[in-house]
């Protein structure tokens, strides 16, 4: 295959870009990213770049013809060849498709109507449109646009046919709030979960907490055993709260429902609109009356709760398994401690090897900015203030993770990991990812953050001196095989995505039986012992922190405007230099 010139032009650069653009790179191509400003931007970038190809994985405009009537440009759609429209995988989740794929076509004058490249499909899971296109659709569409980009590179200038028995096309509309609405007297908790489901992450559902406009995401079933005391509770009522999470009632069950953000007036200003929050954070003084219902760390599957832990193995040789799904990776000081204190308690268990299995979507994606853009809002605190009591919360996580010496430790990545995450997993004595994770292992790219989570130590320690700077210094993705290679995995998972937890348990129970586990132990304790009287870890997090302090209470203000327009999903005036290379 022919090395190309490929322009990656994208709304954002999500996870699915990062995925296409640390794929294309890694088989020869050469890439340049711009994020979609303008049609003037794009037509600068693109007589700047000279493509040999635009690729299109993330849009919410059309490619202007002065552009894709120059160069092919061929676009990732998140539906089956025939399908058209801006919601396509929303409509998916809301109407329970068995079965949906990716298409990558050609941009011309019509939407998502282009000639067809190359298409994959996958099966469809009972799961958010966020969890389903981090994992199916990323797949589908890496598969697709690597056949796609195959047939350029060897000389094709048009589709292929299609087959005669080709889907019809379907146009389908913006999926609009009216047709999302939650009738809570009626529905059963299957309609309100697909509904929930289908806005995850954007725009959410339109509904109403204590008699105001919200829109509501990040939704669980509530299991048999949870709804039994409220048995004679209304459809629609608010009932109890669990980590940060509401209970509400539906006419045959109710869900938990992690997520809202309030709906804005029409006049507000973008710097001002609202966004998302835990729950029972946002509705705090209402959701103050209502009763807490933790559950314990070991409980029944469908017993809905951020952290879960099991163990497996027989005596002598037990593997506990520690989950921590927390919404989009981010790690709030609550969900820190809560975490912190559930590390202590496991530790207690007599098992041989502790797996951290973080989320399913993401392994983490360290301190939570919209719990610190939050703060900013209350009074008497402050954002630099959240930020200094989060980054200390999750150092305390990390040094849990160092201080486990008893036992071996591993951090399994069934999901993409970023910033502080990214270095929390390497706290654990191995790290091992699926083969389609994603890794952003600096923090630079938030307004130039220092970053802690002891990566001064950590990271030199697996890379050398020259190899942690120069990593800290690229920000760029990594995929998990460039990570294994360099040093900073020590197991990629190259097969099925289903299947990868069992699979890792199966290495984890293989490990605890091991025998030369004892040696192993002993080795990583003496270890570190030698680092700790050499340099102690406080010293690590001292000097971390000193330069965090800077961040988070200096003069220069770029870590919150950073933060701030993160949150509040502000446009991107420009396309950061270290993305798009064809610029000076």
């Amino acid at each position: 295959m022919n090395p190309l010139r490929i322009l990656l032009l994208c709304h954002s650069f999500n996870s699915l870009s990062q995925r296409l653009f640390a794929e294309l790179r890694a088989h020869g191509h050469t890439l340049s990213v711009e994020l979609d400003i303008a049609d003037s931007v794009t037509e600068e970038a693109v007589a700047l770049f000279r493509p040999d190809l635009v690729l299109a994985p993330f849009l919410k405009r059309r490619i202007p013809p002065t552009v894709w009537q120059r160069v092919t440009c061929l676009v990732v759609h998140p539906g089956p060849p025939g399908d058209q429209g801006p919601s396509a995988l929303d409509w998916a989740v809301w109407r329970g498709e068995p079965h949906w794929g990716v298409t990558v076509l050609q941009a011309n004058g019509d939407f998502d109507a282009g000639p067809v490249w190359a298409h994959a499909s996958f099966d469809m899971r009972p799961a958010t449109k966020g969890s389903l296109y981090r994992r199916e659709v990323t797949q589908a569409a890496w598969r697709a646009t690597l056949a796609a980009v195959q047939r350029f590179a060897g000389g094709e200038r048009s589709a292929p046919a299609l087959p005669d028995d080709a889907p019809l096309v379907r146009w389908q509309p913006l999926l609009r709030q009216s047709e999302r609405a939650i009738h809570w007297a009626t529905e059963s908790t299957t309609s309100v979960l697909a509904k929930l489901r289908s806005g995850d992450g954007q725009p959410g559902v339109l509904d109403t907490l204590w008699g105001q406009a919200c829109y509501l995401g990040d939704a669980h079933p509530a299991s048999a055993a949870a709804m039994a005391e409220f048995s004679d509770a209304e459809p629609g009522a608010m009932l109890a709260v669990r980590e940060g999470a509401l209970l509400r009632c539906t006419v045959d069950g109710g869900v938990w429902i992690g997520q809202a953000r309030r709906a804005d007036p029409p006049d507000t200003h973008p710097t001002q609109r609202s966004f998302k929050q835990v729950a029972a954070e946002l509705f705090a003084t209402e959701a103050a009356g209502l009763p807490q219902r933790p559950v314990p760390l070991q409980r029944s599957p469908d017993e809905w709760g951020e952290l879960r832990y099991t163990e497996h193995g027989p005596e002598g040789a037990r593997v506990g398994c520690l989950g921590f799904d927390f919404y989009n990776g981010a790690m709030s000081t609550a969900r820190c401690e809560r975490l912190r204190a559930a590390l202590l308690q496991v530790r207690e268990r007599p098992t041989k090897v502790l797996l951290l299995l973080g989320g399913e979507g993401f392994f983490s994606n360290g301190i939570d900015l919209n719990s610190i853009e939050a703060a900013a809002h209350r009074p008497g605190d402050s954002a630099a203030d959240a930020s200094w009591r989060n980054i200390q919360a999750m150092n305390d996580v990390a040094l849990a993770v160092l201080q486990t010496t008893d036992r071996l430790t591993v951090s399994v990545l069934r999901g993409n990991a970023g910033a502080g995450g990214a270095f929390l997993a390497l706290a654990a004595d191995q790290v091992w990812a699926h083969g389609s994770v994603v890794l952003n292992p600096h923090y630079k790219n938030m307004g130039n953050l220092y970053g802690s989570e002891y990566w001064t130590y950590l990271l030199p320690r697996r890379l050398g001196d020259a190899g942690a700077k120069a990593l800290m210094t690229q920000r760029l993705p990594l995929l998990a095989a460039e990570a294994l290679k360099i040093g900073l995995l020590d197991h990629n998972d190259e097969g099925s995505r289903q299947g990868f937890e069992e699979r890792s348990l199966e290495r984890a129970l293989a490990l605890a039986s091991s025998y030369n586990q004892s040696g192993e132990l002993a080795a990583k304790q003496a270890r570190r012992e030698q680092d700790e009287a050499h340099r102690p870890l406080a010293l690590y997090r001292e000097q971390e922190l000193a330069r965090m302090h800077r961040n988070f209470y200096g003069f220069d203000p770029s870590y919150h405007v950073a933060r701030h327009h993160f949150v509040h999903k502000q446009p991107h005036a420009w396309t950061p230099r270290h993305l798009a290379v064809h610029r000076p």
